[in-house]
């Protein structure tokens, strides 16, 4: 039986399969996409050969990542959700943002971050509906890391509910509750009024929170505000500012604490000159946010600006 030559060579045993799909990409013109694409490759392919996966096993994961994009919506970013348990989040943002130069650590923006905030006086209360929970005062400084002040710095502020939901999960908050937008002084100081902030379990209603469970692993994020501080000449900084006790903020289940930016958010049991009349207790915290040299940007809001 005579056989035909077939070129070029089709695939035929396991070990065929990464050269091949390599080869069929080799064209990529853009340098930064085929370097990233061809170490995908690498290692998804020696990832699938490492485990073995059943064909049952690879169609189960196919749903899970289709499920992720179903649940992901005008309210919830579960794609987002699934980067940040996966460590992927905090990776990417350790890779791009080590601290180095002297600057605040950032942390993850999360997938609850809307945009479009009101802007807001200094002095302002970002509880802008009935908001149970003791009262915050919040104060700091933006510098630069040589601690000189940054006048007109932008903080783009917003947090949970001291019952642990953002107000566009809660359809009982106001829109844009505990969200606002503040500018540094002369000084480059600012300050706002808001409530104490509370842990939270992330959304567990979808593919995410199957694997969660499925891993035995709680849900819950340590308090924490989050801010983006940005000022023209300067690098955007994302982070969060964290107060809860050390089990927490060490078993944070999307690994974004860090030690850096930990605040101190003082309990006061007793009345106070610098903030009469407030109800007892409650809680003030200061904290100074230090930016490096760079370009501003400035991040997509991973969910709708409408609150549903």
């Amino acid at each position: 039986m005579q056989h035909v030559a077939v070129d070029p060579k089709l695939i035929a045993t396991i070990a065929d399969v990464t050269p091949t799909v390599l080869a069929a990409m080799s064209r990529t013109s853009d340098p930064r996409l085929k370097t990233l694409m061809d170490s995908l490759v690498r290692h998804l392919h020696n990832f699938i050969i490492e485990t073995r996966p059943t064909e049952e096993e690879f169609e189960q994961g196919l749903r899970w990542i289709a499920a992720l994009g179903h649940h992901t919506h005008e309210t919830n970013n579960e794609v987002v959700l699934a980067a940040d348990v996966l460590g992927a989040s905090t990776l990417i943002d350790l890779i791009n943002n080590d601290g180095m130069q002297g600057e605040t650590m950032s942390a993850l923006l999360g997938p609850f971050y809307r945009g479009q905030a009101p802007d807001c006086a200094c002095g302002d209360c970002i509880a802008r509906s009935e908001t149970p929970g003791p009262v915050l005062y919040f104060k700091g400084k933006v510098t630069g890391v040589d601690g000189a002040p940054v006048a007109g710095a932008k903080l783009d502020v917003w947090q949970a509910s001291p019952v642990g939901l953002y107000e566009n999960q809660d359809s009982g908050q106001d829109d844009f509750n505990l969200r606002g937008v503040f500018r540094t002084d002369a000084d480059g100081n600012f300050h706002f009024t808001s409530v104490k902030p509370a842990g939270y379990p992330v959304p567990t209603d979808g593919p995410v929170g199957d694997l969660l469970r499925a891993q035995h692993r709680h849900p819950m994020r340590p308090a924490h505000i989050h801010f983006i501080v940005s000022a023209p000449g300067h690098k955007t900084l994302i982070t969060q500012i964290f107060s809860d006790s050390p089990q927490a903020l060490a078993t944070d289940v999307v690994f974004g604490a860090k030690t850096q930016i930990v605040g101190h958010f003082a309990e006061h049991t007793e009345p106070h000159p610098d903030y009469p009349d407030t109800p007892l207790p409650f809680y003030s915290c200061e904290y100074q946010f230090k930016l490096v040299e760079g370009e501003p940007t400035y991040p997509v809001p991973p969910i709708s600006g409408t609150k549903s």
